[in-house]
């Protein structure tokens, strides 16, 4: 199977969103400080959430972006599709030309892998993960790193001022 780095990164973002939005929009400088994912990057995955109904802008001083629903209503497979991630484990992207145009032995083994894997992430929802305490954890650590930054950052420009 391949999940590449823009399913992965368009689900982390989709999390960090969900876990900061009871502070009103998230920007996505935030979330590219917290998660160490480019911000032109983001901006491209955050395009294709958007054309998918997953979240939406909010423009002005205090601006970022909403999730578009529940937490409990966005299930990690939503996010996948929307970026356009394959979860495909076949050789030939399911296309079923594995084997010199034609169906390889084992070609509809690593088919139902690939619907048992859409299955899966599927029944799992952003819900799902922020109520989870591991997670919240790793939140907790990130969140601070984000304010200790700023800080950092205030202080630098502080000091080079005197």
């Amino acid at each position: 199977m391949r999940l590449t780095t823009k399913g992965r990164y368009a689900v982390t973002a989709m999390l960090d969103l969900a876990l900061h939005s009871d502070q009103g929009p998230v920007s996505l400088a935030d979330i590219s400080t917290r998660q160490r994912i480019s911000l032109s990057y983001l901006e491209q995955l955050f395009a294709r959430l958007r054309h998918f109904k997953l979240v939406k802008s909010v423009r002005g001083p205090g601006g970022g972006y909403r999730l578009m629903g529940n937490t409990a209503d966005i299930s990690i497979a939503q996010v996948v599709d929307a970026v356009s991630e394959s979860l495909d484990a076949t050789r030939c992207e399911g296309k079923g030309n594995c084997q010199e145009g034609e169906v390889c032995l084992t070609h509809h083994l690593w088919e139902d892998l690939s619907a048992q894997i859409h299955r899966f992430l599927s029944d799992i929802t952003l819900a799902d993960l922020v109520a989870r305490n591991d997670i919240q954890s790793v939140r907790l650590r990130q969140d601070e790193r984000l304010i200790n930054g700023r800080c950092d950052e205030s202080h630098i420009a502080v000091s080079e001022i005197l």
